[in-house]
């Protein structure tokens, strides 16, 4: 800190290159009045040539933002006029799912009244179809039942009729048998 203070306070100061100054923070005269009149045109140039293409510059990227805005506020209107049609859409597309619904449900319950009468029919049908084959099966086990009983009643009969006869009353039978279907012809 203490050679800061000095160096300021020294009024020349040299340095590595050989350069003199006589104050360590203003440069010369000379090259005061050069830098000035430099700093000066390129301002002055800057000034009139430069100037003007950034104000367009700027007043074109300020007309691009508000055409972005622009459009984007015209496609919130658009997008906002969909979602209005989107919603009343949904809103026909669920009183038409309620009709769809009922219909179904009518459609159902027919289906469902026809089967149960086509049903109805079947049983009824199959019942009488059941009730006359039970008839014929009970007739025909009747008939097979008498035709059983007949043929063992008459092989009974002949066992008892042979059992229980000699030959003489048997050999009197059967001539008096001929005699009959003789005389009856």
């Amino acid at each position: 800190m203490i050679a800061f203070i000095g160096w300021v306070a020294s009024e020349v100061d040299v340095d590595d290159l050989g350069y003199t100054t006589k104050n360590p923070f203003l440069p010369e005269k000379a090259e005061l009045i050069y830098g000035g009149l430099a700093f000066l045109i390129i301002a002055g140039l800057l000034w009139k040539f430069a100037l003007p293409q950034a104000k367009a510059a700027l007043k074109a990227r300020t007309e691009r933002i508000q055409q972005q805005l622009d459009d984007a506020e015209a496609d919130l209107a658009a997008a906002e006029a969909e979602a209005a049609d989107i919603r009343a859409a949904k809103g026909d597309i669920a009183a038409e799912r309620q009709r769809l619904l009922a219909e179904a449900d009518t459609q159902a319950a027919a289906v469902l009244t026809d089967g149960r009468a086509r049903l109805a029919q079947e049983m009824a049908d199959l019942e009488a179809k059941s009730l006359a084959e039970i008839g014929a099966a009970t007739a025909r086990v009747g008939d097979e039942l008498r035709a059983e009983i007949a043929r063992l009643s008459s092989a009974a009969i002949d066992h008892v009729v042979t059992g229980s006869l000699d030959d003489a009353t048997q050999q009197q039978l059967v001539e008096d048998f001929i005699a009959r279907v003789g005389a009856g012809r």
